[in-house]
């Protein structure tokens, strides 16, 4: 069977994927595939001889004479924990798009592509499936979901965070998440296809390496991805060369400054024990810490109730706020009636009640007796805490009391809220429920004493909102309650900001100070007196791919020092050359280059490089991927094609050793060394001929971390020369609109969409999906359409076209011939615009739809005469060029196999044309709209006339079998005047009018304005142009179009006379006093309506009936769609 002999050929025992039950239903059942199945066969050809031709191997040119241009695109290299999919290939085929254009073009093309596998998912994965064997049996039996259900937790000891079992559970990696309803690895791989005597060899992650990149590169060919795959590698120290260009890679930064040592705050996993980059999380992609001031407000003795335990401690409720300089306005603290809080043990004397999830953020960040782990010494209710006499720092109340708050969320901060009712809506309003409403304090137990007497305390001035901002804005916008969210959040967004930049403190020290300038001074002096201290955690919640929820760590570990103003200069300097194709992604650019800041590159686990000088730490996965691409000019020297480097012969990895790296990419000294100068010569040529690279695309969720990385790196390794030339980012795919996901089934690897559309209906369909950074579709319809498509195409061609070439017709061109001659031109030059621009789904319509189209009509228009030999032959030489970076199989059978040219057609170069005739294609768009119109005219003149009820039926009208069309050619008198002060009035730039006011003023300045009632005459024709204007362009204020009405109509009238079936068709002047004389007894109603330029007027008689009886033939004031 055809599947068969196209499928995997990689290693293990890989059983291919395709459900029935998901890609098949009961029409795929009894639908043929016989067309599929011929480009699957025509692909399987296509690509042997591809590789037989090694069509896509492209070395340096060795004399730079011979040089000319090049092309070098790349891709970020996927993450091999799994099959690749169609979300992968729509990002791949952006790159893969240009660099087939490019390659068509006449340019030497590069298009590597490699494998990543650094980091820790794979290694994650491999340890759940051994934790899975050792817990269940090889393979192991699972328990049902009831079991899992009823299964007991195990108790928290004392002295440590407690994590529920289900907390977790519902919280899946990205893998887990597209492999729907599984709960275990065993159960994910299964859902790969794996069988379980393979899924055991798993539990080694180096097996993940052996495995999965064969058949990624296995479904890249299957899908005609050009790339030369002589360069291609895996990372990890698996590959010793790839793990040698690290090495030298973060040696080189070490030197510059640019990799240090320091204890900083960074997103965590308790379970992975090292900090969790963006690549190593399930959820939370491109969350930061968030740091807060975390407030000391110390329990006044003696303690009561629950409190009592803790005697002789330092007990404090601590308050996380981002605004440590409001504290002088402190009337209260606020609990969470309900909520959970304890009392942790910080250190020998100090104890915080806070929630047990700051707690364990705290713990990393050196506020635990025991490091990492909270000691909880007491838990409490947030009922125990209300009434809690404090002392706060800076207030100018020497007790306060810790008051109910409902709204308090636990998810954020510690639980635990200062309230300064002055500047904050939201302790504005709960101080004032509290006081207004006596039921309210009675129900939570709140005495009189501990609310009355605190009034609201002046501390910041805002101008507009003067010194009690809160309430100001409360009563403004009517907040009844602390209960009304969205009003408050209004109020606080109206004050906070005006706040910060505008306000002014009222108090303590700094009093007339800028809040702006004094809120740092404030908190340095908070913390260094020991009144609070730095507490950071997660902006939003983030889940590892261990499946913990991370923390925020203070970590001592190695960090890239992104943001350090020279070096962020520098990225600045290289982002503003580059071509980036839309301004959101420089937007998305320049927005991370203000935010990021020192970031951790070295992790304890996983898989990766290990730093030459730090070998307890390995490089983290977003670091070791920011200059791979000049890796890939020199990979196939080193690698001699092997993806592990394992089988070269021409050099030693323990060979390259910096210097030598630096001889190659950094232009230095020519090191003592074994390796032959030639060959180091050859790959100092080869590097310096491909960079810097021209392209490289990618997703834009990219932005925020890999891709600016890109650009610090090579801004730090290289000259401004080798900087990047363009990215392209795209936004995610969706399958027939809606998001792609296992677990609904709508979902596709590239083999499943290769076996059920073939490559070439999948790289249309990926065309077609979109280039915007908007959500791009993949819609199933567009890919069985185009295999209905592209193969109807071939059998033209095969069965009609070719056989018949010797009867086409030949000699000079007509209209029609003039006409689909100058498409082609258009199509050429529309098409090589869009490509040029990576506007892909433009470059279909220009060169295939629209192409089609135009052939169609063509066709069409030369009716029972034949379409011109000479053009047919040029349409399908053309139509094939245009299509090739798309479908490339189509276009290599078609050229190769079809039309007999010589060679392959991804090196056939780009089509010739002369300039497009824009005018000759708008006079036959007047052609074809007046055709139209004119049968719109005839088949409501023919249409049965509607019966009265009760009526006896009426006669059908005799059908017209002439028509008398009649043309003005030139606006004229009051017509021709307003439109020139229209133009006058029309700015082409922003495509826009003048009010209306001027444009009245500049006709009553003319001599039609002299006329009394000339704004009944005229105003009604200036709207219809403005309008008109509106929908199709400046063209609409034309006083007579750029060819002759007259002349086209002529030239076709066996065209319009086939088209309306009539006997007769007569052209005719408007203002020719003869051929009006001709209307005969119709001039009147022809007056009535008569034509314009561009919008002729038509007379439909029939032949039986003399012209002047057939008043009531007529049809006059045709108005004709603009062209």
């Amino acid at each position: 069977m055809l599947l068969k002999q196209i499928g995997y050929s990689a290693a293990g025992t890989f059983r291919r994927f395709v459900t029935e039950s998901r890609v098949g239903s009961a029409m795929e059942a009894i639908r043929s595939h016989a067309r599929r199945d011929r480009l699957l066969e025509i692909e399987g050809k296509i690509q042997k001889r591809w590789e037989q031709g090694k069509v896509f191997e492209v070395d340096a040119p060795s004399d730079s004479a011979k040089e000319g241009e090049k092309f070098f695109g790349n891709f970020p290299y996927p993450y091999m924990n799994g099959l690749l999919h169609i979300g992968h290939a729509f990002s791949a085929s952006k790159v893969e798009f240009a660099a087939a254009y490019h390659r068509l073009r006449g340019k030497q093309v590069l298009f590597p592509f490699g494998f990543h596998c650094t980091g820790m998912p794979i290694k994650a994965c491999a340890d759940k499936i051994a934790r899975e064997i050792e817990k269940y049996g090889n393979p192991p039996v699972f328990p049902s979901e009831d079991e899992l259900a009823t299964a007991p937790t195990a108790p928290v000891e004392s002295g440590e965070a407690k994590t529920e079992p289900e907390k977790f559970k519902s919280k899946k990696s990205k893998v887990a998440a597209k492999a729907g309803v599984a709960k275990f690895q065993w159960e994910i791989m299964q859902s790969l296809g794996l069988k379980d005597e393979e899924i055991s060899k798993f539990r080694d992650p180096t097996y993940w390496l052996t495995y999965f990149p064969p058949l990624a590169k296995e479904d890249l060919k299957a899908l005609g991805v050009g790339v030369d795959w002589r360069r291609s590698f895996i990372t990890t120290d698996a590959n010793p060369f790839y793990d040698s260009f690290v090495c030298w890679h973060m040696e080189t930064l070490k030197e510059q400054g640019k990799i240090v040592k320091d204890n900083r705050y960074a997103i965590y996993s308790p379970l992975d024990g090292q900090p969790c980059a963006d690549h190593d999380r399930a959820s939370g992609e491109g969350v930061q810490p968030q740091e807060y001031t975390l407030i000391k407000m110390q329990v006044k003795a003696p303690f009561t109730g629950k409190l009592t335990a803790l005697e002789g401690r330092n007990v404090y409720l601590a308050a996380a706020t981002l605004r440590p300089e409001t504290m002088y306005g402190q009337t209260n603290a606020w609990v969470l009636p309900d909520g959970q809080y304890g009392a942790y043990e910080i250190n020998e004397k100090d104890v915080f009640i806070i929630t047990e999830r700051s707690a364990l953020n705290l713990a990393y960040q050196n506020f635990s007796k025991v490091p990492e782990k909270p000691t909880c010494l007491l838990q409490l209710k947030g009922h125990d805490l209300i009434g809690l006499p404090l002392s706060s720092p800076l207030t100018s109340h020497p007790i306060i009391y810790a008051l109910p708050m409902l709204t308090i969320l636990t998810d954020k901060g510690t639980g635990i809220v200062t309230s300064v009712p002055s500047d904050s809506p939201d302790d504005y309003m709960a101080l004032l429920d509290l006081k207004s409403k006596p039921a309210l304090r009675e129900k939570f137990g709140v005495k009189d004493e501990w609310v009355l007497p605190f009034e609201l305390i002046p501390i910041i001035n805002i101008p507009e909102f003067g010194d009690k901002a809160a309430e100001k804005t409360c009563i403004d916008l009517k907040i009844k309650s602390q209960n009304d969210k969205e009003k408050l959040a209004e109020a606080k967004r109206l004050t906070y900001l005006k706040g910060f930049t505008e306000g002014t403190m009222l108090v303590g020290e700094h009093k007339g100070a800028k809040v702006s300038q004094v809120k740092p001074v404030i908190r340095k002096m908070m913390l260094e007196t020991g009144q609070a201290v730095v507490y950071s955690e997660p902006e939003k919640k983030v889940m590892s791919r261990s499946g913990d929820e991370c923390v925020v760590a203070l970590t001592d570990q190695w960090y890239l020092t992104y943001g350090e103003t020279e070096w962020r200069a520098k990225a600045e300097e290289c982002l503003k050359k580059m071509e980036l194709y839309h301004d959101e992604t420089r937007n998305g650019f320049e927005h991370t280059l203000g935010w990021l800041n020192q970031w951790a590159c070295s992790r304890s686990f996983g898989l990766g490089s290990r730093f030459p000088w730090d070998k307890q730490f390995l490089v983290e996965s977003l670091s070791d991927s920011t200059i791979y691409m000049a890796y890939y000019t020199v990979a196939h020297f080193l690698q001699g094609g092997d993806l592990f480097g394992s089988t070269s012969t021409l050099v030693k990895p323990e060979q390259m050793t910096p210097a030598i790296w630096n001889y190659i990419f950094r232009d230095g000294p020519l090191p003592d060394t074994t390796i032959p100068a030639d060959l180091l010569n050859k790959m100092k040529r080869e590097f310096g001929y491909w960079y810097p690279f021209d392209l490289r695309v990618s997703g834009k969720d990219l932005i925020q971390n890999h891709l600016t990385f890109s650009i610090y790196n090579h801004t730090a390794m290289f000259p401004k020369e080798l900087w990047p030339s363009a990215f392209r980012c795209n936004g995610h795919i969706m399958l027939n609109s809606e998001k792609m996901s296992k677990s609904t089934g709508n979902f596709r690897t590239v083999r499943e969409s290769i076996e059920e559309f073939s490559a070439d209906a999948t790289r249309f369909a990926l065309a077609d999906a979109g280039d915007t950074m908007d959500d791009a579709n993949f819609v199933f319809d567009t890919a069985n359409s185009a295999i209905l498509r592209l193969t109807k195409e071939i059998t033209w061609m095969e069965e009609e076209v070719l056989p018949a070439e010797q009867t086409l017709r030949n000699g000079p061109y007509n209209f029609a011939d003039k006409v689909f001659d100058n498409e082609i031109n258009i199509a050429i030059v529309l098409t090589e615009k869009n490509y040029n621009s990576l506007m892909f789904r433009d470059a279909l319509k220009t060169g295939f739809y629209d192409f089609q189209t135009a052939r169609d009509e063509y066709r069409l228009s030369c009716g029972s005469a034949g379409m011109h030999k000479d053009l047919l032959m040029r349409f399908m030489h053309v139509q094939t060029k245009l299509l090739t970076p798309i479908c490339p199989h189509y276009a290599e059978h078609v050229w190769t196999d079809v039309l007999g040219q010589k060679g392959f057609a991804v090196n056939a170069g780009w089509p010739s044309c002369d300039a497009p005739n824009y005018t000759l294609q708008r006079a036959n768009k007047y052609l074809q709209n007046v055709i139209v119109d004119l049968r719109k005219v005839l088949l409501k003149q023919t249409a049965p006339p509607k019966k009265a009820k009760k009526a006896e039926p009426a006669p059908n009208a005799p059908k017209p079998s002439i028509a008398m069309i009649f043309v003005a050619e030139h606006y004229g008198g009051w017509q021709e005047a307003c439109l020139r002060i229209l133009q006058s009035h029309y700015d082409t730039n922003t495509q826009t009018f003048s009010t209306d006011q001027e444009i009245l003023a500049s006709l009553k300045d003319s001599p039609v304005g002299q006329s009394p009632d000339f704004k009944r005459q005229c105003m009604p024709f200036i709207k219809f142009k403005k309008d008109e204007t509106k929908a199709v362009g400046v063209q609409a204020l034309d006083v007579t179009l750029p060819f002759g009405e007259i002349q086209v109509l002529e030239e076709n009238l066996n065209l319009i006379t086939r088209q309306l079936v009539l006997e007769s068709v007569t052209i005719h002047s408007y203002d020719d006093v003869n051929s009006l004389n001709l209307a005969e007894s119709h001039l009147a109603l022809l007056r009535q309506s008569p034509p314009s330029p561009g919008k002729p007027s038509a007379i439909f008689l029939t032949s039986e009936m003399p012209q002047a009886g057939a008043e009531a033939q007529l049809q006059a004031g045709l108005q004709a769609v603009r062209i």
